[in-house]
């Protein structure tokens, strides 16, 4: 009786696979549902029943499954070549921003080693115009700095960090140099003029020029012993009004417990109360 049922049942598979109209599958699907409702109770109830119908469907949606699978394969290979691309990019970009970095950091290095001449008794007019040489320098590499970074927009402070410290060097030595020359404040818009900088695209960061001033503190107890110690006994009154308006003038922001308050705490606020 199974031997029947097995022949019936591959026999209509068989069939249905070299024809598959439904409505010829019904018809000889009736033979084997008869030989199958005609086996003892005791063996029917042993045996699983599935259509040849649930079999395919089955199938059918197993083979659907393995196709989408597939089908997301690439789009999930397309992101990470994107990915790849865009990070070579940076990684290019970034190289090329450092190497400009690397050509201020020098001009830098020679405009501090021309103004330590000013420790040594040397007219200042003299020690100006050799550190004034590096400005015009420092403008060309700016403006060079600046026409690679526009060719990523709206990415100036992802790849801010790269030359920051730098600028505030040389916001420092600018102020310093302005103040001998003058006893005053080198303002925010004469720090970007001298540098070629504007704040349409590529500016001078807020932060980094009042980093730049509390830097400028470091050459100036220095330089007025030297002067004191010369016969320049009204340069300390000078340069206590000058830090006295200054320290005044900072009090004015809101600082909070960031890099800008830490420098101003050690740096100018320290200077002007030991004064």
């Amino acid at each position: 009786m199974k031997s029947a049922f097995r022949n019936a049942t591959h026999f209509t598979l068989s069939s249905y696979l070299l024809n598959p109209n439904p409505s010829i599958l019904f018809l000889r699907l009736v033979p084997a549902i008869s030989a199958f409702s005609s086996l003892p109770s005791s063996v029917s109830k042993n045996l699983p029943f599935r259509s040849p119908l649930t079999a395919t469907l089955s199938s059918t949606s197993m083979a659907s499954g393995d196709s989408n699978a597939m089908q997301t394969s690439p789009s999930l290979e397309q992101q990470f070549e994107k990915f790849r691309v865009q990070l070579e990019d940076s990684g290019s970009l970034r190289e090329r921003i450092r190497a400009v970095v690397l050509e201020i950091e020098l001009a830098t290095g020679l405009m501090q080693a021309s103004l330590l001449l000013v420790h040594q008794s040397k007219p200042i007019p003299e020690v100006l115009e050799k550190a004034k040489a590096q400005i015009n320098v420092l403008k060309d590499l700016y403006n060079k700095l600046a026409e690679v970074v526009r060719e990523c927009p709206g990415q100036y402070y992802r790849f801010h960090g790269d030359w920051r410290g730098e600028t505030q060097m040389v916001v420092s030595l600018l102020a310093f140099m302005h103040w001998l020359e003058t006893g005053t404040l080198l303002m925010h818009t004469e720090a970007e003029e001298m540098l070629g900088l504007n704040n349409s695209d590529f500016g001078l960061d807020v932060e980094d020029y009042l980093v730049g001033i509390c830097f400028m503190s470091n050459e100036m107890p220095r330089y007025v012993v030297n002067q004191v110690t010369a016969g320049d006994y009204d340069c300390p009154r000078k340069m206590l009004k000058f830090l006295t308006d200054l320290h005044a003038a900072f009090r004015m922001l809101n600082l909070r417990n960031d890099f800008l308050r830490k420098k101003f705490d050690s740096k100018l606020n320290l200077l002007c109360f030991a004064s």
